[in-house]
């Protein structure tokens, strides 16, 4: 029999937590590809973060940190310095990196360390109960939010991937989603590119992968892929702000 697709090596055989319809699977899936495509898998170590992913040292086929709260670009620093040799990086939602994390990421470009971090925004806290997050977006309802998020009260959402791209010592900045097989594929090279800026010895980088959260969201799967179309993609536009050859 001919095989058509196999798992990839980078992944273990743990059935993952996740919410139907959540994308987390789709990117943990498009890292590990990366990861054995790159031949760093068995000197690659993650840093998994507090919130939905908080396991996924248990999907990943490498050596995995578990970090407190917002503290995994502090981790993976500390484990890139003592060992530079291998390939660190950090997995993160928006609640853990974009509200409580800010500085950890913020000093962490600025520093300009060779790490790679992936950054999955869904709008929202999902693992807590759908607070609101800095990422929520103005009129989206929210556990804390319930007449929905305004300019007045909590300002703007943060654009982490613009922000960051004004960093010099961030020398790869990406924003992608995984809403649809052409975005996939986008996806899986920006994090390809974010990992070979790590091992080229660049600088600091990061994916930002607009993701969907159906349960918080209150919609069926398909609804919430549609949704993070006609509401997220406008007002977080794919796109890469910066990417190391450019750099001189």
């Amino acid at each position: 029999m001919t095989i058509v697709y196999e798992k990839s090596k980078g992944l273990t055989d743990a059935q993952t937590h996740y919410c139907p319809g959540c994308t987390h699977g789709i990117i943990h899936k498009l890292v590990a590809e990366v990861l054995v495509e790159l031949g760093v898998l068995n000197e690659a170590i993650g840093v998994a973060p507090v919130g939905c992913s908080v396991l996924a040292y248990n999907y990943f086929n490498c050596d995995m940190q578990e970090a407190a709260h917002g503290r995994a670009p502090a981790v993976a620093t500390g484990i890139k310095r003592v060992r530079p040799e291998n390939t660190v990086f950090t997995y993160q939602g928006d609640g853990d990196l974009a509200s409580i994390g800010t500085a950890e990421v913020v000093h962490s470009a600025h520093r300009g360390e060779k790490i790679t971090t992936i950054f999955v925004n869904n709008a929202i806290y999902g693992m807590t109960g759908g607070q609101m997050a800095p990422t929520t977006l103005i009129g989206q309802k929210a556990t804390t939010a319930p007449l929905g998020r305004t300019i007045e009260h909590s300002g703007k959402p943060l654009k982490i991937s613009e922000m960051l791209a004004t960093i010099d010592g961030a020398k790869f900045v990406e924003r992608v989603a995984v809403n649809n097989p052409a975005n996939i594929r986008k996806a899986k090279k920006a994090i390809k590119r974010a990992f070979e800026c790590q091992i080229q010895g660049k600088g600091f980088a990061i994916v930002e992968v607009l993701s969907t959260c159906p349960t918080n969201w209150g919609k069926t799967p398909v609804d919430a892929l549609k949704w993070l179309e006609d509401n997220m993609m406008p007002y977080y536009p794919l796109g890469n702000f910066r990417d190391f050859e450019e750099d001189k």
